[in-house]
């Protein structure tokens, strides 16, 4: 029996966190702070829930599970299931939405204001190709991912963040007990704190993720299928303490921002007018620095991550090189779209995902037939997609959803269904699913009992 060593799981917590820390980390708790103002720890215990306490029950059940990935997870719901879910999954947090988001943030929040004359159409491709070469250098060395995002990335991200955020601190803009929330925060920060964490893809991406921290804990001499779970799970609540403690502080710093500012159109501006705040033009250069350093890594570890998922999913197609070289190309065109339209056709998608996303964490670590048995999964997932495809289409832009004529039917829809104009329409059908399944589970092993009896 071996486990990992004090350093090493230090390192191992480090790489994910790294991974996981990129653009929606710094700009969605931003903007959640100077929104909600005095409920700001109030929103921000909600966030918490989905941004830190899902993705680290996302790495431990693919750990305690011992499936080798996603789609072995997935697949216990059937085949077809597994590989459409891996690949919504795996596409959604990365060559889509969340790859071409890092580039993209990284440009709008930290290189534009550097570059307030140049023609930003040429300048955003121009940085987004010099980004995606470097993020394609990183990927193409897939065994060196402990160092290059544990031990040099991610510190020197980490540095650049701590000088902003304790100058924050120290010198604030604004007393926030005093400050008025603003929007759906003034009446329901908490909920709508948790749907906030949505944004953040974490629990996806900590489902993603998980493969790659179980191979770094194997290259470190853990092999056991009971050792790896456990190494797996503590390097995972090192790492998610890390970015719990980080969200709040930037949430803090968001909402004492309002003493000085009004509310922003997005989370990256939040952080630039504090930064230029604090250090004038040196803050800007602080900013474009830590914001593309937290990109840059979180984007190396999902092209790692995708890359690799998709070798195993098609064993006779495509090299892990071939793979990566276009993905790389794929979240190079799609970041030239800009950073709102992605955020804007994301959100849907995420809508839809992470319901499903969440049942099969929570059904996994209850374990016994609620994670292993296939009739309780289908009946619970099948449920949960019916009422999260209603959320995908509420999370429609309005002029889609005009267009497709669906503001009547969605109407009735929310009225119908509990908590769905919270966005949590999927929780009553998924139990009402899982209810479903385990009666057909106890009939059927009833049935099996009394055939066995002569």
């Amino acid at each position: 029996m071996k486990r990992l060593k004090i350093r090493d799981t230090l390192a191992v917590a480090s790489m994910l966190f790294g991974m996981f820390f990129g653009a929606g980390n710094l700009m969605f708790p931003a903007l959640m702070g100077q929104m909600a103002g005095r409920n700001v720890f109030l929103a921000a215990a909600g966030f918490l829930i989905t941004g830190v306490g899902l993705p680290l029950l996302g790495v431990a059940a693919l750990g305690i599970s011992r499936e080798e990935g996603v789609l072995g997870l997935s697949s216990r719901v059937g085949r077809p299931y597994g590989l459409f879910f891996t690949c919504a999954l795996y596409l959604t947090i990365g060559p889509l939405f969340a790859i071409p988001r890092c580039a993209t943030f990284s440009y709008t929040v930290g290189i534009q204001r550097l570059l307030p004359g140049a023609e930003q159409g040429i300048a955003l491709a121009v940085f987004s190709l010099l980004f995606f070469a470097a993020v394609l250098f990183f990927s193409l060395r897939p065994g060196e991912i402990l160092t290059w995002i544990g031990k040099v990335l991610n510190p020197l991200f980490l540095v650049f963040l701590a000088v902003l955020v304790f100058r924050a601190l120290t010198a604030p803009l604004g007393d926030i007990s005093q400050i008025q929330p603003s929007g759906a925060y003034g009446g329901s920060a908490f909920s709508t704190g948790l749907l906030e964490g949505y944004n953040t893809m974490d629990a996806l991406a900590g489902l993603a993720f998980g493969i790659i921290v179980v191979d770094v804990i194997r290259r470190l001499g853990v092999q056991e299928p009971g050792d790896v779970a456990k190494s797996t799970v503590v390097s995972g609540l090192f790492s998610s303490l890390l970015m719990a403690l980080i969200y709040v502080l930037v949430a803090v710093v968001g909402a004492q921002s309002r003493g000085a500012f009004p509310v922003s159109g997005n989370g990256g501006e939040v952080l630039a007018q504090v930064a230029e705040y604090y250090f004038g033009a040196a803050g800007a250069v602080i900013l474009a620095v830590t914001v593309t350093v937290a990109c840059l890594k979180t984007a190396v570890g999902l092209i790692t991550s995708c890359s690799e998922t998709f070798v195993k999913m098609f064993p006779q197609g495509p090299s892990y090189r071939v793979w990566a070289i276009g993905f790389c190309v794929l979240s190079f065109l799609i970041a030239n779209l800009g950073l709102e339209a992605i955020i804007n056709y994301s959100l849907p998608v995420l809508m839809f995902l992470y319901p499903l996303a969440i049942v099969l964490i929570l059904l996994t670590l209850l374990g016994g037939p609620l994670g292993r048995d296939r009739t309780v999964l289908r009946w619970t997932i099948a449920f949960t997609a019916l009422a999260a495809a209603v959320d995908f289409l509420k999370a429609l832009p309005q002029e889609t959803r005009s267009f497709l004529g669906l503001d009547s039917a969605l109407e009735q829809m929310v009225q119908w269904l509990p908590l769905s104009k919270a966005g949590f329409g999927w929780v009553c059908p998924a139990l009402m699913g899982l209810v479903i399944g385990l009666l057909i589970l106890c009939v059927r092993k009833q049935r099996g009992r009394e055939q066995a009896q002569p």
